[in-house]
């Protein structure tokens, strides 16, 4: 048992390292590790850009915090010799109150997202996703959206409920009350991609 403790320790990622990565490097840490990220495709881009073209003006019209694109790493759990975790959502946002005086900018955020946005793309492994999850939730993400484009479902896992997992398609009105008051937006409209080969003959 104290072998694999120690081993655990030492294998733990730091923040430079994290930091030192290449931008071009698609890389979590997880239990205190590296893990790779599936790479992503034109429609995952799409989907994204269609969520926070939604969520950016009503957060900022109404103060609520901030929503953060693809590429914002959030340190999670901490330790003084190393990250347990690190996470780079496809979208996420930061409730104001969430949001440290002291931050510095340069670096990647210190705690959890308010709501991570998680888009899947199929070489995705559902264990690790799971793992993902867990671990938002672990660290003090009030809700996790998790996108599936082949399916167009989007699965909601929140804090407050964490034995439920809510699920919207077509229609569906996304309740998303708790952390954009007044805002209502369905999962058919999220999942749109534009029309390239109109737009080619137009």
């Amino acid at each position: 048992m104290v072998t694999a403790q120690k081993r655990q320790i030492k294998h733990l990622v730091t923040e430079e390292e994290v930091l030192a990565l290449s931008p071009d490097a698609r890389v979590e840490v997880i239990k205190g590790e590296f893990v790779e990220t599936a790479p992503v495709g034109g429609r995952h881009h799409f989907i994204a850009r269609n969520i926070f073209r939604i969520l950016d003006p009503f957060v900022a019209a109404n103060k609520l915090g901030e929503v953060f694109f693809d590429g914002l790493i959030y340190l999670m759990f901490k330790k003084s010799k190393g990250l347990r975790g690190a996470l780079v959502p496809d979208v996420s946002f930061i409730a104001k109150a969430a949001i440290p005086a002291d931050w510095d900018i340069q670096r990647p955020f210190p705690g959890a997202p308010t709501l991570a946005i998680e888009i899947l793309s199929p070489d995705d492994d559902p264990i690790q996703v799971l793992a993902k999850i867990r671990l938002y939730l672990k660290a003090g993400t009030a809700q996790v959206w998790v996108f599936y484009p082949e399916q167009q479902e989007i699965h909601q896992y929140r804090a407050d409920t964490p034995d439920v997992v809510r699920v919207y398609m077509g229609d569906g009105v996304i309740d998303a009350e708790a952390l954009f008051p007044g805002l209502k937006l369905t999962a058919a409209e999220l999942f749109v991609v534009p029309d390239l080969e109109g737009e080619k003959s137009g």
